[in-house]
């Protein structure tokens, strides 16, 4: 069995069991697989410019914060590649590939020789990869995975349907190979280009409309409702602290996941905000009754599409949907904006909540990267992964419905 160890990797390390650890190749560009803290952020900001398919979970100013403080997310590694063909503006070598990348035992307690792209904090792993340079990118990802010991990659969350993994496909073909696709599902999303109110229309129908306008009215009863957008830092420290508090404050301050309840989660929150507010690329909608926030949300943005992170609401008004009241802002809020054209909501397949609201789908899945041509590893990685999922299917359907009980009785 074999195993790419993450402490041993930082170090520049690939290991398997039982042999001598052998220094993992470098470029002169640095380690095949270093510390994504090592990656030069200015490099990073500009392969976010030119990436050939957006995902604002894969900024450096989230995955460098969630990577400093977030649990269970820390010290993580990155793949990079490079392009000494078509340089950077300051003349060094073109950073055109990226993918923060951890071990699959760290991923799923399997110990064999595969890299597995990290869990960013959000939904979407889908790697940057340079538009103009995307076939050479994925390539050189490939190639510095191999170098590192890995024997396949593992693309956790990726669209389907996008840009990316289209690249990969195409490479693969190229090199006599296919990926293998590991679980897929659907989730919502918002056509931004549209108009909100007809989208809304043709969502919900007028007997939905007319219950959540009655609803409206009811929360107006405790002060004027208005919808507020921080997108400054000063305005984002404050709008971040309520969001915090909202979601500590309902069920999932019960089940122990609201992001507030740790330190560590709550630092990352609170420099990944600010971060990308400077940069322009996130922002905090709040929905108040009078001077009361009844629920707050955490928005990232990049290139012309948003991201619809976390939601928290005040459970004391919880009759009144004040979750699905901010939506609603929210999708006129951003059908709004010219430079939005598509939102992930970021959500679960079958979410209540967004589902009904946001129509649109996108494919989502984990596919499987080989690395070589009839690599007799890649059948018995696909093979391990299939037993986890039968194992654990049934325990996540267990605990579901104890939550569920709970949450009737409760």
């Amino acid at each position: 069995m074999v195993e790419i160890a993450d402490r041993a990797v930082v170090r520049g390390t690939s290991v398997i069991a039982g042999k001598r650890p052998q220094p993992a190749a470098a470029s002169r560009h640095g380690a095949a697989f270093a510390p994504l803290a090592a990656v030069a952020a200015s490099q990073w900001r500009a392969l976010a410019d030119r990436a050939f398919e957006p995902n604002g979970y894969y900024l450096p100013d989230w995955a460098l914060a969630v990577n400093a403080s977030a649990r269970g997310r820390t010290g993580v590694s990155a793949l990079a590649a490079w392009s000494d063909a078509s340089p950077a503006s300051d003349g060094s070598a073109r950073l055109i590939g990226l993918l923060p990348a951890i071990s699959m035992w760290r991923a799923y307690k399997i110990p064999l020789p595969v890299l597995v792209s990290a869990d960013p904090y959000g939904t979407l792993g889908t790697p940057p990869l340079d538009r103009e340079l995307a076939e050479d990118a994925a390539l050189g990802l490939m190639r510095e995975a191999r170098k590192a010991g890995a024997h396949a990659l593992i693309l956790r969350d990726v669209a389907l349907d996008g840009a990316a993994i289209k690249t990969f496909t195409e490479v693969l073909r190229q090199g006599g190979m296919r990926p293998r696709l590991l679980q897929s599902h659907l989730r919502a999303c918002l056509d931004a280009t549209r108009d909100a109110e007809e989208l809304l229309r043709d969502a919900l129908g007028p007997k939905k409309l007319k219950e959540l306008r009655r609803q409206r009215n009811r929360l107006a009863e405790h002060g004027e409702v208005r919808f507020e957008v921080a997108r400054t830092p000063q305005q984002i420290a404050s709008a971040v602290e309520i969001f915090l508090t909202l979601e500590a404050s309902g069920w999932k301050g019960q089940r122990g996941t609201a992001l507030g309840q740790y330190d560590g989660d709550a630092a990352f929150v609170r420099r990944a905000t600010a971060d990308l507010a400077a940069s322009g690329q996130g922002e905090v909608v709040t929905l108040f009754a009078g001077d009361t926030p009844v629920a707050a949300a955490i928005v990232l943005r990049h290139q012309d599409r948003a991201f619809y992170f976390k939601l928290g609401v005040d459970e004391r008004f919880a009759k009144l949907s004040p979750g699905v009241q901010l939506t609603l802002d929210l999708t006129r809020h951003l059908c709004a904006d010219p430079e939005i054209s598509l939102v992930d909501s970021s959500a679960n397949a079958d979410h209540p909540m967004i589902n009904p609201i946001w129509r649109g789908r996108l494919a989502i899945g984990d596919v499987l990267v080989p690395l070589r041509p009839r690599d007799p590893v890649v059948p018995l990685v696909h093979g391990a992964l299939k037993l986890r999922q039968l194992i654990r299917e049934p325990l996540r359907r267990a605990v579901n419905f104890v939550r569920k009980r709970q949450e009737k009785t409760s």
